[in-house]
């Protein structure tokens, strides 16, 4: 009996001592005065928590761009699950569930909840974070807060397990404690019940202003006339602008989302929540609304769209002007055809549609980066660190010139995308690249046109962009308008079925809580869409160097070789070449001359080295302008040292600020591209890289909206800044030196820098400018070394 009283006694004191305890309650000195939360609350979280805090790559879900999203809390449900077997249920906010009730239902927990204490302390999960980061204020080890393993702790048992196994990660994860009034502010907002914005103050923000009352009668009347014309096309254009954040001119600083609801205009929005956009609203009679979008904006998902005057005048020219090429029908929502965009539109004149997507260029290839996925590395370890891409003209183009052909072929046009939850074996199939491969043989055939600079869209206006820049940033990208940074390893000629497929396939058909299989087959069909805007540039070369120059974008892949039967490969062009290098002299003779003359678009003088100039060199000392450019084009060079160094630490997208004698600042973005020998397998893994073959951007614009360092150089330190970033190879006082310069997360200025980032992009960009993410920054921390 003793004995199993000894044991029993071990077992209890066993299982007490694993056991983690339970956090003590906060003390938190109340105070009489009210903290309002859109006074006082709202702007300190969208300084400090909604840099990392506002997409589907929040950190537990936790969204707090919104008071919405604070009081729906957080989620152990991940939405980026790169083994789910399953499609989930999708947790939009605003869309998804209509109160805190209903989220709850769904698994979300409360972060702001406290037990009922007495009113001097709280126990929120929230304060206790913060309060954990006030009493732990050293950052240590490594933060990456998109692949940390976190447990996102639903109640006391679990936060304590947390602050036990993860010191020094309190909040905000991984950078400096708030200011003590900012966290007295939130402390006593928790504590007085952390309300959100009292029903006039909410009625306020979701009002229009007088302004844009005036354009969204005009808009939705326009969306909402009744003949099937007008029906038709509002089904299209809805399709291609659901994502964007609509602004009127007259209406400064507001932003609409075009929906569906279930109620008309004058009438409360009731959003029919469909998965994707072309999904059946079920209902027989649905109108589209302009929405007041009062989340704070994050750069990442803002896809700005003008609506005025001079643009409904021009959807009206393209679709109801325009004389059909078929008696308009209404369009069934059947999976099978809504999926199919070439076949389901085919009503309304392929060249409209295209210079639709044409005028919207830039808009168009920035839903495939800022779109559903936020985070993309599923789509966007298809394609190169950064090429440009330029559009076949509407004339030239048979997938617009030849409706019959289009019409022959739009069974091999299926899209993989009917289906969010395919059966995982299914993603092997080779079946959309037999039809892809019989559509691309059957287009060389149609096309009887040998093309010639005129066969490449060079715009109508000075606002059009008819070549665009896309960098890739690891599992995030951006798109500018012109071409930016030096000459292209690649380059893509984009057509009209080819933009509807990628944007169709990547945007309205891709669903961030389906499961692999329906990720996996779109990422496979990336493939031949960059392959065949690949193609489509290389008809533009030397017949003689085609295959060669394809088969330098695809080292280490076997099938490559198959496209060296391809007319493509062997048919002439109307092109004459006076050089040994056609790629660049294509580029000054039609984007640099043919396409930017008519465009308000300039050409890049910093990174762009024409054929025959001297490679730049390190000048000996710095006495003029023309040292310090040609230092930092040397130091742009593959080979460089800072370059290395960068990739090998995970960055390779940085904010510089350069402070001059006078006191004024120039800011530039510095983008590293890395060298991939392919992108053409879906574990695009260490085995295609060469760092020795990256190269680096200086752009003058902001790059990004993940940056993952901030750099500050005075003007008298950037001839040593300059030699360093050329010349390092990673000693004891060359990371010295770099510590000078580059600002680590655990910086005590660092919300001042970041503060200062953010405040010069809104200035610059007031209408594209957004709340950039931190989720991304420079993993570890260091100390700044003194010098």
């Amino acid at each position: 009996m003793i004995v199993k009283l000894n044991i029993l006694v071990f077992v209890v004191l066993f299982f007490n001592a694993c056991s983690t305890s339970i956090p003590e309650p906060i003390k938190v000195e109340a105070i009489s005065e009210h903290i309002d939360y859109l006074k006082d609350v709202k702007p300190i979280l969208d300084k400090r928590c909604v840099t990392c805090h506002s997409c589907y790559n929040s950190p537990c879900q936790t969204k707090m761009s919104s008071f919405e999203g604070i009081d729906r809390g957080a989620s152990k449900i991940k939405v980026y699950d790169a083994l789910r077997f399953n499609a989930i249920s999708p947790t939009r906010l605003f869309i998804d569930a209509k109160d805190t009730h209903d989220w709850r239902e769904k698994g979300f927990y409360s972060i702001t909840r406290s037990s009922d204490l007495n009113e001097s302390y709280n126990d929120s999960i929230m304060l206790h974070l913060l309060y954990d980061k006030k009493k732990n204020p050293e950052i240590i080890g490594e933060y990456s807060p998109e692949s940390d393993d976190l447990i996102c702790p639903k109640n006391q048992e679990e936060l304590g397990e947390y602050l036990k196994d993860k010191p020094n990660h309190g909040m905000p994860y991984g950078f400096p404690a708030i200011k003590d009034s900012e966290y007295n502010t939130l402390a006593q907002w928790l504590l007085q019940g952390a309300k959100g914005p009292t029903t006039e103050q909410q009625v306020k923000l979701e009002k229009p202003s007088s302004n844009a009352v005036i354009q969204i009668k005009k808009w939705e009347k326009f969306f909402n006339t009744s003949d099937i014309k007008h029906q038709v096309s509002a089904r299209y254009l809805y399709e291609h602008l659901y994502l964007s954040h609509i602004y009127f001119p007259a209406a400064d600083g507001e932003f609409y989302e075009l929906v569906r609801s279930y109620t008309p205009s004058n009438h409360p929005i009731e959003i029919i929540p469909t998965v994707r956009a072309f999904d059946d609203p079920v209902v027989h009679t649905f109108y589209y609304r302009l929405k007041k979008i009062h989340s704070t904006i994050v750069h990442k998902t803002h896809l700005t769209f003008k609506f005025d005057d001079t643009v409904l005048a021009r959807f009206k020219e393209l679709f109801i002007e325009a004389e059909w090429t078929q008696k308009p029908y209404l369009l069934q929502y059947t999976t099978e055809i809504s999926s199919n965009p070439l076949k389901a539109f085919e009503q309304i004149p392929a060249e409209s549609r295209y210079k639709f997507l044409l005028d919207n260029s830039h808009f168009i290839l920035m839903n495939f980066i800022r779109g559903p996925v936020c985070r993309g590395q599923m789509a966007l370890n298809v394609i190169h660190d950064h090429f440009w891409v330029m559009f076949k003209d509407p004339a030239h183009d048979v997938t617009v010139t030849n409706p019959e052909f289009l019409k022959s072929q739009y069974s091999n046009l299926e899209l993989p995308i009917h289906s969010v939850d395919d059966k995982i074996l299914s993603s092997f199939s080779n079946e959309h690249k037999k039809k892809y491969k019989i559509y691309f043989n059957a287009k060389e055939k149609a096309d009887m046109k040998n093309v010639d600079y005129d066969s490449i869209w060079k715009g109508e206006k000075s606002s059009d962009a008819p070549v665009l820049t896309i960098y890739r940033h690891f599992d995030s990208a951006s798109v500018h308008k012109g071409v930016v940074g030096e000459e292209p390893r690649t380059m893509w000629v984009i057509d009209f079925a080819q933009l509807e497929k990628i944007y169709y396939t990547l945007v309205v058909g891709y669903d961030v809580f389906g499961n692999l299989a329906h990720q996996t087959k779109i990422r496979r069909y990336m493939d031949f869409l960059r392959l065949e805007g690949e193609l489509n540039f290389i008809e533009y070369m030397p017949k003689n160097k085609r295959f060669n120059m394809l088969k330098s974008w695809y080292i280490g892949v076997s099938d490559i070789k198959e496209s060296k039967n391809l007319k493509t490969i062997s048919r002439e062009n109307n092109i004459m070449y006076k050089t040994d290098n056609p790629k660049n002299e294509f580029i000054s003779n039609v984007v640099n001359t043919h396409i930017l003359e008519s465009s308000n678009i300039k050409f890049s003088s910093m990174n762009f080295i024409k054929d025959g100039d001297p490679e730049p060199e390190m000048p000996k000392s710095f006495e003029t302008m023309k040292d310090y450019k040609e230092a930092a084009q040397s130091m742009t060079l593959a080979g460089s040292g800072f370059i290395s160094h960068m990739t090998d630490n995970h960055a390779n997208n940085i904010l510089l600020r350069i402070k001059m004698l006078d006191g004024t600042y120039i800011r530039k973005s510095l983008v590293v591209n890395r060298w991939r020998d392919n992108v053409n397998s879906l574990f695009n893994g260490k085995s295609v890289l060469d760092s020795s073959k990256d190269t680096m951007d200086i752009v003058s614009e902001s790059v990004g909206s993940y940056p993952n360092a901030f750099v500050l150089v005075d003007a008298q330190d950037l001839a040593d800044f300059l030699d360093l970033m050329k010349n390092m190879r990673g000693s004891e006082e060359e990371i010295s030196r770099l510590h000078k310069y580059f600002v680590s997360r655990s910086d005590p200025n660092f919300w001042e820098i970041f503060d200062w980032f953010q405040e010069d992009e809104y200035m610059k960009n007031p209408i594209e400018a957004g709340l950039l993410d931190l989720n991304r920054y420079a993993r570890t921390p260091w100390k700044k070394d003194s010098l």
